[in-house]
């Protein structure tokens, strides 16, 4: 069960608020829903943090920009949840979560490249795998090897190398190229997927 409930979560939209930070007395950050006022911004925040990919990742798998509006638009529409780390009424992390029945995805991670080292991610992370009880999986690139070690970092770890390709052909809809470059991580709920 999710809390709250993802279909009510974009129902909702804007009025439901993540956790906000004081530091003396003023408002440093908020965690919160993104709505469709933010859909240029995390097009902007993906496409900044993706460059990290450029000469790691397999070259035929990476483009400019790496995720069209098109695409974006298409992850929404699949039930992709963006939630957004906002300093200062500046959005500058995302996140996104995505039911898939027994399990949860979190997709599409990003930070702005100039607000990174910050505990940004751990905090989007940290919120996000608190809205549901299902056990989280999150697929990345097998050379991403800073991805890699954030998630081991927070808790998380990689499933075999077989059950990699069970996972990501069950919850993610991917080419088979991308299923050979990519990793899957679990949470300590994993155990029961």
């Amino acid at each position: 069960m999710i809390r709250p409930v993802l279909s009510e979560v974009v129902a909702i939209g804007a009025s439901v608020c993540g956790r906000k930070s004081m530091i003396n007395g003023r408002h440093s950050f908020m965690i919160r829903i993104c709505t469709e006022q933010d859909i240029r911004a995390i097009y902007d925040i993906i496409n900044d943090a993706a460059a990290a990919y450029k000469g790691i990742i397999p070259a035929d798998r990476f483009h400019e920009p790496y995720m069209t509006m098109e695409q974006l638009q298409s992850e929404i529409g699949s039930g992709v949840v963006f939630w957004g780390f906002e300093d200062g009424g500046r959005l500058i992390g995302v996140m996104g979560i995505q039911d898939k029945g027994d399990v949860s995805l979190i997709r599409h991670a990003y930070v702005r490249t100039d607000q990174r080292k910050g505990g940004i991610g751990s905090r989007l992370l940290a919120y996000l795998t608190n809205l549901t009880e299902k056990p989280f999986l999150i697929g990345t690139w097998a050379d991403a090897s800073w991805a890699i070690a954030f998630y081991l970092k927070n808790g998380f770890s990689l499933v075999p190398e077989a059950e990699k390709e069970r996972l990501l052909r069950t919850y993610w809809t991917i080419p088979d190229r991308q299923i050979e470059t990519s990793v899957v991580l679990g949470d300590r709920r994993r155990e029961a997927v």
